[in-house]
């Protein structure tokens, strides 16, 4: 059974940069063919895809973040970890890590970043 947790400051301030890390447990990053997703959910608004890692470590943004999106991994620890700079308000959010084989099949409980001064 492969398990997500997201970790990571729940508050941010405006122009910072936000860092997050989801470590898996019951797989492996690095196995053909997943990509490990980070998606985020803004209060009253719908699911948003924010990038992915792929098994071989290969990486693809949301062109609307992209400027402001690296995503990275550390094979040593099986985690994957994202960094937004220069956040702003509109980037509160619940942010979730998943699996993407095709559809999302499993899924972190999601950790809560409100960007505030």
């Amino acid at each position: 059974q492969v398990q997500l947790q997201e970790s990571g400051p729940g508050l941010v301030k405006p122009s910072q940069t936000l860092s997050l890390t989801c470590t898996v447990s019951g797989g492996s990053i690095t196995t053909s063919y997943y990509a490990w997703s980070w998606i985020r959910q803004p209060p009253g608004k719908g699911l948003e895809w924010v990038g992915l890692i792929f098994y071989d470590g290969s990486t693809y943004y949301s062109p609307s973040l992209k400027s402001r999106t690296s995503i990275s991994r550390d094979t040593s620890k099986n985690q994957f970890s994202l960094q937004l700079s220069s956040v702003t308000p509109e980037d509160t959010a619940v942010y979730y890590c998943a699996r993407d084989d095709g559809v999302y099949d499993y899924w972190g409980q999601g950790t809560q970043v409100t960007v505030s001064s």
